[in-house]
């Protein structure tokens, strides 16, 4: 039997997708074992009512309310990050489980004091 260069450039590309792939499966199995849920407390420090979408489920939260949220779909937050009437600016992240985080005045968006995110704080 023959290698040729491209013979093996192939079989090194097939051997890292399923390196790939079993990482990917590993990662999945770990989330089954440990309950496939996660568990997040997410705090409003803002002077502003904030709506936001927990893997889909839509929720509300007043200024300096804190909540403990269980989600069984991965922990992705939607959120505006605009409290402006009549603009929108949506945000999205992969929230990590056992993790604190807070909603806050974001002071870096020039000419928008009125701009908001999320941030881990522990």
């Amino acid at each position: 039997m023959v290698f040729t260069v491209e013979t093996a450039q192939l079989n090194n590309q097939s051997i890292l997708q399923n390196f790939g792939l079993v990482e990917e499966i590993d990662e999945q199995v770990a989330e089954i074992i440990s309950g496939g849920y996660e568990v997040f407390t997410i705090r409003n420090n803002t002077g502003y009512d904030i709506k936001h979408k927990l893997d889909g489920k839509l929720f509300r939260m007043k200024p300096n309310q804190e909540s403990v949220y269980t989600t069984y779909n991965g922990g992705i937050i939607q959120f505006d990050a605009d409290m402006r009437g009549g603009y929108q600016r949506w945000k999205s992240y992969n929230l990590r489980d056992g993790k604190i985080y807070e909603f806050k005045d974001n002071g870096k968006t020039a000419g928008n004091p009125y701009d908001i995110n999320i941030y881990r704080v522990g």
